[in-house]
């Protein structure tokens, strides 16, 4: 009895499925906004945009709160792209990064 009810609901999904098969989703188009952001001039700036500005905007950078001591706070920033969230930096431009942001922001 339950193979039969089972195979009676796979049959009908099957078949549901196939006649939704023939429906189609029409293209979606639609236009991404120009970035605004920009980093800001400072060392090492080519560095940073290669790698912080792979993943995300110079707004990112700029909307971190208020810090007392500027390259402790940008050294865990970049420690914790690379350990969380796997941010491919080599480790000859980790120290070059923390200048700059330490240095401009």
């Amino acid at each position: 009895m339950q193979r039969t009810a089972l195979l009676l609901a796979i049959v009908l999904f099957m078949a549901l499925a196939a006649g939704f098969g023939s429906v189609t989703a029409a293209p979606v188009n639609y236009q991404l906004p120009d970035e605004v952001a920009a980093f800001k001039p400072g060392p090492n700036l080519e560095v940073v945009q290669g790698n912080c500005g792979a993943c995300h905007s110079a707004d990112y950078i700029s909307t971190q709160p208020p810090m007392k001591n500027r390259r402790e706070f940008w050294q865990a920033e970049v420690t914790k792209m690379i350990k969380v969230y796997g941010a491919p930096i080599d480790d000859a431009d980790i120290g070059k990064i923390v200048d700059y942001l330490a240095a401009t922001y």
